[in-house]
């Protein structure tokens, strides 16, 4: 049974789990959860995902929701480990360690801002609502701070948890690219943060993302 990717092209959640069964390539069938239309949030939808977002994958009848975990049950099963996306159980404790402080930098320094600034200055246009000038500018120089923090860490390693990219690099990858849709060029900036540019540039120019922005 050919797994199944139910979500949203617009998500970047639903991005970040697609970028990662292009990176595996595992083949899969996309069933289109239009959000537009509110069916994330229809009985059928929340049976099988009770928080109502996006995305949740079917593999088998095996259903799991929540992208990042969903990514790394994707690696885990299906050759990631062997491709370095994770630690393997052979591996040691401290690469381990590093991975999993790369995945709670991603999730606790990086998102949380990024998604923030994307609200006010991307969704809330979209819904006719007023973008907060002062918020964006706020979120905008918290987003400085964290990768004035990556700056010095990939100043020691090629990627965040050592030197082969990992998923915790991938997961960036989908709000990272609406940072540059806003205008905000810390990733892009190699004046400003040259550890951080040539990381960026170099996950952003993977094939699988490549494909997925293509789409």
């Amino acid at each position: 049974m050919v797994l199944k990717l139910a979500g949203y092209p617009f998500s970047t959640c639903f991005q970040r789990v697609k970028l990662v069964l292009e990176e595996l390539d595992v083949p899969y069938t996309f069933i289109l959860v239009d959000m537009s239309k509110g069916a994330h949030k229809a009985p059928e939808f929340t049976t099988l995902q009770p928080f109502g977002q996006v995305p949740y994958i079917d593999d088998d009848g095996f259903v799991l929701f929540e992208s990042r975990a969903i990514c790394r049950y994707l690696a885990l099963k299906y050759g990631g480990v062997e491709k370095g996306l994770m630690p393997s159980p052979g591996d040691s404790l401290e690469k381990t360690a590093l991975f999993e402080r790369a995945v709670s930098i991603e999730v606790t320094s990086f998102d949380p801002p990024v998604s923030a600034v994307s609200v006010e200055n991307i969704v809330k246009p979209i819904r006719d609502q007023k973008t907060d000038k002062e918020a964006v500018a706020r979120f905008t120089k918290t987003i400085e701070e964290k990768l004035a923090a990556y700056e010095v860490l990939l100043g020691k390693t090629r990627f965040l948890a050592g030197d082969n990219v990992t998923l915790a690099d991938l997961f960036h990858l989908p709000y990272g690219a609406l940072l540059e849709k806003q205008g905000i060029d810390f990733l892009v900036n190699p004046t400003k943060f040259p550890n951080v540019a040539r990381w960026w540039k170099e996950i952003e120019a993977r094939p699988a993302w490549q494909k997925i922005k293509s789409q």
